[in-house]
């Protein structure tokens, strides 16, 4: 997996061989046939490791404390972990086309968005954020912050377009908020 991981990191998923990632690991195609049915079930596998990795990131960036504090670490960490170029290219380049939208969607599903649906229903339960229905407010987000990952990837300037890019996250998160909430989205939160 390690070995698969750093090769479709580093050429993506088209120029990678199951060869390859068997002389890399030191095994036999057979050794790896045994593990999986194929490249498309090697590459879903890393791809689960990917978001899954991810996920422990943005879940160790929203330590215990404020709620939005959480939802504005998570989505920070989530944006900074997804460009960087390995993360990127199997993640957000790679797999919607190598396992389709359908398959991609429900790893994403059950990883990230699932952090999302979970920050959001408790800041609704608090009343920080006025009460609407979940999954659309978790899809729009969701699908912004993946096209914002792959424009950030494509950046000249990394760490400014990124500080952009919350600022602008945490105004739209902002308008979020129940009116009368003390507490603002901050540009640089």
């Amino acid at each position: 997996m390690a070995e698969a991981r750093r090769l479709f990191s580093a050429h993506g998923y088209a120029k990678v061989s199951l060869a390859e990632v068997a002389e890399a690991s030191g095994v036999t195609k057979g050794a790896l046939y045994h593990h999986f049915s194929g490249k498309p079930h090697l590459f879903r596998a890393v791809l689960e490791d990917v978001h899954a990795d991810v996920a422990d990131r943005v879940a160790g960036a929203a330590a215990p404390g404020d709620a939005w504090d959480q939802l504005l670490a998570g989505c920070r960490t989530f944006l900074a972990a997804s460009t960087e170029p390995g993360i990127q290219q199997i993640m957000l380049i790679d797999a919607p086309s190598v396992l389709g939208w359908g398959a991609w969607r429900e790893i994403d599903a059950a990883t990230s968005m699932q952090h999302l649906e979970d920050i959001l229903s408790v800041l609704m339960d608090e009343g920080v954020i006025q009460r609407q229905p979940l999954a659309p407010l978790v899809h729009l987000l969701s699908g912004a912050m993946n096209e914002a990952a792959l424009w950030l990837a494509r950046s000249d300037d990394l760490q400014q377009d990124l500080e952009d890019t919350m600022a602008a996250l945490s105004g739209l998160l902002g308008a979020l908020r129940v009116a009368g909430e003390s507490r603002g989205a901050p540009a640089g939160d």
